[in-house]
């Protein structure tokens, strides 16, 4: 994937999605049940950041290893 810059929106479902900076198309979106909303207490799109960076940090990591010799 090449490197882009990427931006977190609130959707007007409530769920916390990762864009491409500038576009409007959703690549990821993460929906929290009522009980974690609960739970967070307004934190929320504080733990999406930290998931969406670790799911990008592990997708650019894939993408540099080598592929497998079957």
């Amino acid at each position: 994937m090449p490197l882009a810059e990427f931006e977190l929106v609130m959707l007007e479902s409530g769920e916390v999605a990762l864009q491409r900076a500038g576009s409007d198309e959703t690549l990821v979106r993460i929906n929290f049940a009522p009980e974690v909303l609960t739970y967070l207490d307004g934190r929320h799109v504080e733990v999406a950041k930290t998931m969406m960076d670790a799911g990008l940090q592990k997708a650019f990591d894939v993408g540099e290893e080598p592929v497998p010799q079957v």
